[in-house]
């Protein structure tokens, strides 16, 4: 099959959905698919016909790795038109392309909620006040998720998410997959090499530095630790926008922990296995998650987690089992997380789990049942086809063979 994978943003630009898009990509072509990649880019940066990453111009949205566009370019629109299926991961931008390009000439439609957008309103839309931002996303998801022909989300816990929106469309839950074998294998990185000992408690967060990730919370939580635990450090693993990034490393010198807390900004995707390696326990803080890829990824290290109830983390991280879970309260959060790094034998019982566990989400799997839901959809289409795709698909293929 021809499939196009539809984003705002894309690499180099590192998150959660670009990074699952590449690893779909790669095992799809794999097993003999074509998979293209449709995205925005600054009109100096060209695309990759080789690779079949298509970028059309867009402005640049600050720091972000978002660009702003209201349309592909004449090849990307040729090219989209002649795939067999397109899914979208970002439903605003390529969400809106997608319907104007796609569901005319019957093109079926799958559509991934990766983000907790009814609490990141603000995120998505900073200019405009909460209530009304709020207001626009909770009735516009509802209304895209109603014109595509499959919706997928990574947990259970967001099926309730899209129900409370209304969202009638089918909903197929299916998690994001990771390359497992690299994560359990890794060689650890050498601790001397940042300057820690073997004997401290090494800590780790993955992600963006944002806001919607709860981080203050976090630094918090592990100020109150370090008071108590002398070897303990956080190793704060990924970037943001500038300006956020200033805010947290001011609550640092401000909480006096500048000496426990390291920062190693953005790290190649291929390196991280060999980080969580080199730690302990994964921490997060967040309660904005739909699935929290980096969760699994940790496990996959053998890294229990600790975390905090809600829906996203508390679908992949099993209280007691694979890590530990608290309220959102600082001191259940900070009492739970200094067991754990008290308590060893705790710590090593819930890291064998937690590797056990990260077998599911191997990225075989998930693209086999994936590819198995695109076929179903391929197939109820084949009937409708418009007679002008073959004709696109010819176009197309002049393009990109």
């Amino acid at each position: 099959m021809r499939i196009g994978m539809m984003v705002d943003s894309y690499k180099p630009y590192i998150s959660g959905v670009t990074n699952q898009v590449e690893l779909l990509k790669t095992q799809m072509e794999k097993i003999g698919h074509q998979v293209f990649v449709f995205t925005f880019a600054e009109p100096q940066h060209t695309s990759d016909f080789q690779n079949r990453i298509i970028r059309s111009p867009g402005i640049p949205i600050a720091d972000t790795g978002f660009y702003l566009s209201w349309r592909y370019s004449r090849k990307a629109k040729h090219l989209l038109q002649s795939m067999d299926i397109v899914h979208v991961h970002h439903p605003f931008l390529s969400g809106r392309l997608a319907l104007r390009y796609c569901r005319s000439i019957q093109i079926p439609i799958v559509f991934t909620y990766h983000s907790r957008y009814d609490l990141m309103a603000q995120s998505y839309l900073p200019l405009m006040p909460e209530e009304f931002s709020t207001g626009v996303l909770q009735t516009y998801l509802p209304t895209f998720c109603e014109s595509v022909q499959l919706v997928t989300t990574p947990t259970p816990g967001m099926v309730k998410v899209l129900n409370d929106l209304k969202v009638e469309t089918p909903i197929y839950v299916l998690p994001n997959g990771i390359e497992i074998k690299k994560f359990q294998t890794a060689k650890p990185l050498s601790r001397a090499s940042l300057n820690f000992k073997e004997d401290d408690i090494l800590l780790v967060y993955v992600g963006r530095i944002a806001n919607e990730k709860n981080i203050p919370f976090l630094l918090e939580a592990f100020a109150g630790l370090a008071q108590a635990i002398h070897n303990v450090h956080l190793l704060i693993i990924g970037s943001g926008i500038q300006e956020y990034e200033d805010e947290i490393t001011s609550l640092v010198q401000n909480l006096q922990i500048q000496n426990r807390v390291h920062f190693t900004g953005k790290v190649a995707y291929e390196d991280l296995p060999a980080y969580l390696a080199m730690c302990d326990i994964f921490v997060t803080a967040s309660i904005a998650e739909t699935f929290g890829m980096s969760n699994v990824e940790a496990m996959g290290a053998g890294l229990p987690v600790m975390g905090i109830q809600s829906v996203g983390v508390g679908d992949t991280v099993a209280d007691g089992v694979t890590g530990l879970l608290s309220t959102h309260e600082l001191p259940a959060f900070t009492a739970k997380l200094t067991r754990l790094c008290l308590d060893v034998k705790l710590r090593q019982q819930l890291s064998i789990n937690a590797r056990q566990a990260s077998c599911k989400y191997d990225i075989e799997k998930v693209t086999e049942e994936l590819v198995a839901q695109y076929h179903i959809l391929h197939q109820s289409f084949q009937p409708h086809k418009s007679k002008w795709q073959n004709v696109l698909r010819r176009i197309a293929e002049k393009i990109v063979p």
